[in-house]
């Protein structure tokens, strides 16, 4: 027997995680409808949400789904990888992928050191500050903004329009709208003015080579933005939330970063659920038959606290091994872009831990403020203090 759940406001916050482990102990597989109405299965194990990220079954293409809403994106940001199955997705991957390998963002790291020592040199001396507006939120915006070619001029309003499409606000069309014209404008800009970027890049893949559609382009960069800080901002703001909970944490993060970063992307991780996936065919999850075409959400974050595969799930144990979380997927569609997700975030929350030293909550846990959107885990708001006169110099 599945149970049916309303995946509305009620289902962000603090109340995501009881609810998803209620979910997961009653059942593998169960019924939910989303708040554009849409009808989804929701699939909470870990077996069955491995299986499923790697199963060729399972399409991510709308041309294999049936009744569904989703964000309705026009066909200029609509081209991207996470509407797309081989041959496609393959193509595309290849051309960017080198743009994300080991080398290429390991030499990003000077960088990102100094933008992160920047932003809370600026904020160290007050001993308070919302930390997803001062810190979380422009760090990896400034990194992906630079690697992809966009000027600060371009960069104010992207999070705001972003968190507008992410949770269908009045103004989510305008925000769509907004993020189009940005994309159209910088690309014609790159052809004119191609420079030393990732957006010159893909323009030049284009033009010469005709690698990529003028939409597959377009929405390409589009991803690159969105995916290249949401998922970093989030967990530097999600892990801060557990610095402050523990300061014994901060420690041991300095200790061994690595192993830190990973225990915090299971534990509370961004990219709550993965994207729709469709049936190409009838198939079975979880003793569970769902038809061709009907829409299958595969919850990463209830996965990520499967205590068959993780004891103590639902405590931040930074000496667990292995740690096989999903928080980047798994199989062709891992994400392009954790390495630098990655990164950003190491370097983020440590030099959190350097520069901001006490950092404590400034209001009550329960007061946080979260995107309302079960898709992802999002603070909009981070009131911290700290104690300035220890910090680094």
């Amino acid at each position: 027997m599945t149970e049916y759940l309303d995946l509305g406001p009620s289902a962000t916050g603090r109340h995501f995680h009881p609810l998803l482990d209620r979910l997961r102990a009653a059942g593998p597989v169960h019924r939910g409808e989303l708040p554009d109405g849409s009808l989804v299965w929701l699939v909470t194990r870990y077996a069955d949400v491995r299986a499923g990220l790697a199963d060729p079954r399972l399409s991510l293409s709308k041309k294999h789904a049936g009744k569904w809403v989703g964000f309705g994106l026009p066909p200029v940001l609509d081209a991207n990888l996470l509407n797309m199955d081989p041959p496609d997705h393959t193509r595309i991957r290849r051309l960017v992928g080198p743009a994300f390998g080991p080398r290429r963002i390991e030499a990003l790291r000077p960088r990102i050191e100094h933008i992160a020592a920047e932003l809370l040199a600026a904020i160290a001396p007050r001993g308070a500050a919302d930390l997803v507006a001062a810190f979380a939120a422009p760090l990896p915006l400034m990194v992906i903004c630079e690697l992809l070619g966009i000027p600060p001029a371009d960069r104010a309003n992207l999070r705001g329009w972003t968190n507008a499409m992410l949770t269908g606000a009045p103004d989510a069309d305008t925000a769509r709208d907004s993020i189009v014209r940005l994309m159209v404008t910088l690309i014609r800009r790159k052809r004119t003015e191609p420079g030393d970027d990732l957006i010159s890049a893909m323009v030049s893949a284009r033009d010469r080579g005709d690698r990529l559609t003028e939409d597959e382009l377009t929405s390409l960069a589009f991803l690159i933005l969105v995916a290249g800080y949401e998922d970093p901002a989030n967990l530097i703001g999600n892990g801060a939330v557990e610095l402050c909970r523990s300061p014994a944490l901060c420690s041991t993060l300095l200790a061994d970063p690595d192993a830190a970063v990973t225990e915090l992307l299971r534990y509370d991780t961004s990219a709550a659920v993965a994207p729709r996936r469709f049936p190409v065919e009838d198939m079975e999850i979880g003793g569970v038959t769902i038809r061709a075409g009907e829409p299958v959400l595969l919850l990463i974050s209830s996965a990520n606290r499967d205590p068959s595969v993780f004891p103590a799930a639902g405590e931040v144990r930074l000496d667990r091994s292995p740690n096989p979380h999903l928080s980047f997927g798994h199989g062709i569609h891992y994400c392009l872009g954790a390495g630098l997700a990655r990164l950003t975030a190491t370097i983020g929350l440590t030099t959190l831990v350097h520069r901001l030293p006490g950092l404590r909550l400034a209001v009550p846990e329960a007061a946080l403020s979260w995107l309302p959107a079960f898709r992802v885990r999002s603070l909009t708001r981070l009131p911290v203090v700290w104690n300035p006169s220890e910090g680094e110099s």
